[in-house]
């Protein structure tokens, strides 16, 4: 892990085009500005760890049957 110290209104830049600016210092919390692409998806990491649960879930209960689990199937017999 890259670890960086920043002042209020200073910033780093990710891959040429995520900036992240320290924007504000009360206390123990920093307040960032995050300018990305729109392709570019951000979240804190409490929400992206429920959609991750969330996407997990949905996999499970939708998850297709196995041949064992599916009903036998019909076949036409051969002539």
């Amino acid at each position: 892990m890259l670890v960086l110290s920043r002042k209020k209104n200073e910033s780093i830049i990710i891959d040429d085009q995520i900036v992240i600016m320290v924007v504000d210092i009360r206390g123990d919390r920093v307040r960032l500005g995050i300018e990305a692409p729109k392709h570019v998806t951000v979240h804190r990491r409490e929400v992206y760890e429920m959609i991750q649960a969330d996407k997990k879930r949905a996999q499970e209960t939708t998850a297709p049957e196995t041949a064992s689990d599916s009903a036998p199937s019909e076949q036409t017999p051969v002539k």
